[in-house]
């Protein structure tokens, strides 16, 4: 019997990446539809956008739950991520929110920042009446989640969190 286990590369670990970071609701929801996204090297869950150092899920400060995402920009570009980002929630885009869930892109470039300004006046001028309140900032720190959060999301396969 041979037990020879074959192993492929999923991604090649040099590959050049850029980094996107979204808000959009609880963040659980944004990594499975990232995370299946062809071109998406890895997705990491969080807290950014706010100024309170170390945040955790029951102390966030002013910070938002977000999605960092590295992408191979060869593959899948940042408008592209963007349209997702647009067409993948409702939550907090018009209408105010608690910043815990707020929609939300940080940038990480100028030219991030410019796309995402123009993103952000394509997309209202498909909503109009409704006015766009998707704030768009430079990405800061970024802090993962803790474990336990991401051990009691896997629990329920990402369809959300509850921490006892």
């Amino acid at each position: 019997m041979d037990n020879t286990v074959n192993h492929s590369v999923v991604h090649n670990n040099s590959t050049p990446f850029q980094t996107a970071t979204f808000g959009m609701g609880c963040f659980w929801g944004a990594d499975c539809l990232f995370g299946a996204t062809t071109g998406v090297l890895r997705t990491k869950v969080g807290y950014a956008g706010g100024t309170k150092v170390n945040p955790k899920y029951r102390d966030l400060g002013d910070h938002t739950e977000v999605i960092s995402i590295d992408f191979d920009p060869t593959i899948i570009s940042y408008e592209q991520l963007l349209d997702l980002f647009w067409n993948n929630h409702e939550y907090g885009l018009t209408k105010k929110i608690k910043r815990q869930y707020m929609s939300l892109i940080l940038t990480h470039s100028a030219e991030q920042r410019e796309i995402a300004n123009r993103s952000r006046q394509t997309e209202q001028g498909k909503r109009t009446p409704e006015v766009i309140i998707t704030e768009i900032a430079d990405a800061g720190v970024f802090y993962p989640a803790e474990d336990v959060v991401k051990v009691q999301s896997a629990k329920r396969g990402g369809r959300g969190l509850w921490v006892n």
